[in-house]
């Protein structure tokens, strides 16, 4: 049945290999001794979902930039968002389902959560923060934006300060978010223990599913008619707009649907690493993960999480051995993806495929 959303799409291989990829994580995790040479590990588990939870950021960002031509350099502000509304929920969870006041509470002598956490104390409700805050402030940003219609890099200035204030505003005290030591500790998730290794693998399924989910969901936009004319405000929005589209309403929904995705990319990634903090919210962050889209292929969806977990993967190598030198590599691969791989990744095995010798007619029948 799914075989129809990716006829002439490569999407269908990149989503199999992921779902093989946690299958055997699965097994070899729950199944295996610790002693085996194909164990994996929590720390395996949770990288992997990590990268999983990049992916789907990435998709956010490639919906808007590959397709609609938003340059977004404050996406990184919505998954924070996103990752907040979760680690609040996580930070009041006892055990048995109980709730408390989360450690820093005594600090700054709250006696009750205070208003702006009305609601994270239960699951369901966590859930629909989570989408509607990032939401939200999109909506509005979008709203005073797109119809003063700003746009280039205009707005890709307005969207990375955008994402600086928040992280300033997040990094004070008196906030209530725990400053520049953010959220952590968490210990309890809907009354289970949040580092047991049926908890780790339970997420990374979720995180597969959900990043499934949102592909397809994705797919189907831009296979529709509303996709087509987000490809066009792309290529000619004077055009688009000259024949009668409302084209800040398409630009309003598109960013809005985007942050939506970038939050829950946040509220997944939060409970599986154990920590959220302002740095989250970095200009820095959210810039990487463009390079991330442009090393994948820009407007190809799939492209977007072969980047995400490319570039994440080689990050996670090249700190190891060169933690200082990172920034200065991103940047190099960033200058030489747009100056020789314009396309990204996915875009250079498509040309490479194009140029394979095609049979005649008269050959391919003989």
């Amino acid at each position: 049945m799914l075989t129809k959303y990716f006829n002439q799409d490569n999407g269908r291989y990149v989503l199999f290999c992921l779902t093989l990829l946690v299958i055997y994580l699965v097994i070899a995790n729950l199944f295996f001794p610790t002693n085996s040479l194909f164990y994996v590990g929590n720390q395996t588990i949770i990288l992997v979902s990590k990268y999983l939870c990049y992916a789907l950021l990435a998709l956010s960002v490639d919906l808007v930039w590959g397709y609609l031509g938003i340059l977004s350099l404050g996406h990184g502000a919505f998954f924070a968002l996103g990752g907040y509304m979760m680690g609040m929920y996580l930070s009041v969870q006892g055990e048995n389902g109980s709730t408390t006041l989360p450690e820093f509470a005594s600090f700054i002598n709250w006696q009750n959560l205070p208003w702006y956490w009305m609601g994270t104390d239960n699951f369901l409700s966590t859930l629909l923060l989570v989408m509607l805050i990032p939401g939200l402030l999109a909506f509005i940003f979008g709203y005073m934006t797109f119809r003063s219609r700003v746009s280039g890099v205009y707005l890709s200035i307005i969207t990375q300060a955008l994402t600086f204030a928040l992280m300033l505003a997040f990094q004070r005290n008196e906030m209530g978010f725990g400053g520049d030591n953010g959220l952590t500790n968490f210990k309890y998730l809907l009354g289970f223990s949040i580092t047991s290794n049926g908890m780790r693998v339970m997420l990374l399924l979720i995180t597969l599913i959900v990043v499934v989910i949102s592909y397809l969901i994705c797919y189907q936009l831009i296979k529709s008619k509303l996709g087509k004319v987000i490809i066009a405000i792309r290529d000619a929005e004077a055009r688009v707009r000259f024949v009668g589209y409302r084209v800040e309403n398409v630009k309003l929904a598109v960013f809005t649907f985007s942050a939506v995705l970038a939050g829950i990319a946040g509220a997944l990634y939060v409970p599986q690493v154990g920590i959220i903090t302002p740095i989250e919210f970095l200009p820095l962050n959210s810039i990487e993960i463009v390079v991330w889209v442009a090393v994948g292929g820009r407007a190809t969806l799939y492209g977007a999480i072969v980047g995400a977990f490319l570039v994440n993967y080689c990050k996670s190598l090249f700190t190891v051995w060169f933690p200082d030198e990172w920034l200065f590599a991103l940047g190099l691969l960033f200058v030489l993806v747009t100056l020789f791989l314009p396309k990204g990744i996915v875009g250079l095995l498509k040309l490479t495929h194009s140029k394979k010798p095609q049979l005649k007619p008269q050959e391919a029948s003989l």
